[in-house]
């Protein structure tokens, strides 16, 4: 959930271009039927020109249009709209495939039109598949079973408490998940405070496991191992790091002199980067706290804080 890097741009640019095709393509259509009818030349080969049935079409059009721009927005949070938006598109574009198979349009026909039926919905496609090709995704559209396996695969044995949430009535995980990326949120922050601030108000709650996954979150956000292990350590350095973990590990535990250690951050690296830092310093302490409240806290007994 870090500051969003290149590719996490290119993503977002291929999908805001398949939204500007469908955007561009449902306003003619809506405003100029029969223009829009004339100006694309293979769609004469389907039949006579139909007012209304071109303005349905239209609406289509803007609708994928819509979501699929206010998933390019932000597509960290945002890619099932994404998804949503390129369905549609997606399965205009199949018809026309289904309709040379079927031997109902001619394959030269067919491929003057791909560019412009089967090519928005693969960009978009193209650049929320780099997305979840990086693990760069919000986990809530994902259903429950497969986000369970995959938090899973990614630290086995300690998400118990997962399973333990799917299996309560009225969505309690699919709400849960809408909470877990506030707690790696990052954007004005470095990646070496976010890491300090996190490691140290995990390790308050005295859960090895948790601060291991912290850890793990910064070795992915590009903090050096060295640099990782020495928070895990308690021998960073002194400086803004030491600074970061004393106030990540008072507000944990509700010290009186958190405030100030606050203020001392946020005149040094700004209010912005205090308060995001605040965020996470509060999130991740529900990680630890929710294993214990089901009675999962064995799995937090000590474990060597190695990464």
């Amino acid at each position: 959930m870090g500051k969003p890097d290149r590719l996490d741009r290119i993503a977002q640019a291929l999908v805001a271009l398949a939204a500007l095709f469908a955007l561009g393509n449902g306003v003619i259509m809506l405003a100029d039927p029969f223009g829009w009818y004339d100006l694309i030349g293979t769609v004469k080969a389907t039949g006579p020109a139909n007012a209304h049935f071109i303005r349905d079409i239209g609406l289509a059009y803007l609708l994928s249009a819509a979501l699929l721009g206010y998933a390019a927005g932000h597509l960290v949070l945002r890619w099932g709209a994404g998804l949503a938006g390129a369905g549609w598109l997606l399965a205009h574009g199949l018809l026309h495939v289904w309709e040379v198979l079927a031997g109902l349009c001619a394959p030269g026909i067919f491929w003057q039109e791909a560019p412009g039926t089967l090519g928005p919905p693969l960009l978009a496609l193209a650049g929320i598949a780099l997305m979840l090709a990086r693990a760069r995704i919000a986990p809530f559209p994902v259903p429950d079973g497969l986000f369970v396996r995959a938090a899973e695969g990614i630290a086995p044995g300690e998400m118990g408490y997962l399973r333990r949430l799917a299996a309560l009535p009225g969505g309690a995980l699919e709400k849960f998940r809408h909470v877990m990326p506030a707690s790696a949120h990052r954007h004005a922050a470095s990646a070496e405070l976010h890491a300090a601030v996190r490691i140290a108000a995990t390790r308050a709650e005295d859960c090895g496991p948790c601060t291991l996954i912290a850890a793990r979150g910064a070795l992915a956000d590009g903090v050096p191992r060295e640099l990782v292990q020495a928070m895990l350590d308690g021998e960073v350095p002194s400086g803004d790091l030491v600074q970061a973990m004393a106030w990540g590990r008072a507000v944990a535990l509700g010290d009186p002199s958190a405030p100030a250690l606050g203020e001392v951050i946020a005149a040094r690296h700004g209010a912005t980067v205090r308060d995001e830092l605040a965020l996470a310093a509060a999130m991740v302490r529900t990680y630890p706290a929710l294993k214990r409240g089901l009675g999962l806290a064995t799995s937090c007994a000590a474990v060597p804080l190695r990464i």
